[in-house]
Order: structure tokens, then sequence, then C-alpha cells
């Protein structure tokens, strides 16, 4: 994991494909931590034909060496993806309001 700028981070899967990210959120849930993604492309025309898929990852530890991974387990990738989805729409329709006032 390899921090770029400012919530953004370049990561690298298992097949060596490396992909940027915005971080738009973290959170711990019962002790482990989550991180709500969102892919950047560089190509402006990919970006805008991108779907705004949110990407859930934890963090790990493995060997002594600091991962972000995929959740495997389908119930805790939901569970966790509606919180983000809640604590997302929160935060934009908090700064809606601030902007209209």
């Amino acid at each position: 994991m390899a921090e770029n700028e400012e919530n953004r981070y370049t990561l690298v899967d298992e097949d060596g494909v490396e992909q940027s990210f915005e971080m738009l959120d973290m959170m711990e849930v019962d002790g482990k931590q989550y991180f709500a993604m969102m892919p950047i492309y560089e190509d402006p025309q990919k970006q805008l034909e991108s779907d705004g898929e949110l990407v859930v990852l934890t963090f790990e530890t493995v060997d002594g060496e600091e991962y972000l991974s995929s959740i495997d387990d389908d119930d805790e990738y939901e569970r966790i993806g509606n919180l983000f989805i809640e604590r997302l729409n929160e935060m934009f329709e908090d700064e809606d309001e601030e902007e209209d006032e």
C-alpha cells in the first residue's frame, strides 16, 4: 500500500496490477478496521464511465506486513458496506445542508 496524496492510495492486487483509489471513509467495527474506497482512473473517459462502485477493504497484518484486503465473507461485506453507505449518505446530506444555509 503506498500513499500518493492525502486520501489517495495505489494498491496492487495479487496479480501485480496497480489501481489507484480515493479513501472516502474508514471505521472500526468489532475491533477490525474497514476502509471505503472509490477507484480513480487516470483516463477521464474511464472515470466518467465508472459506475461509482464502492470498494470495501479491511486492514490485515500478515508476517509483519500491512495490507488492505478484500472481505471474503459475503454477510460481513454486506453489513459493513451498508454501514459505509449510511455514513457516506449522512456526510453528503450534511454538506448539502451547509451549502443551503
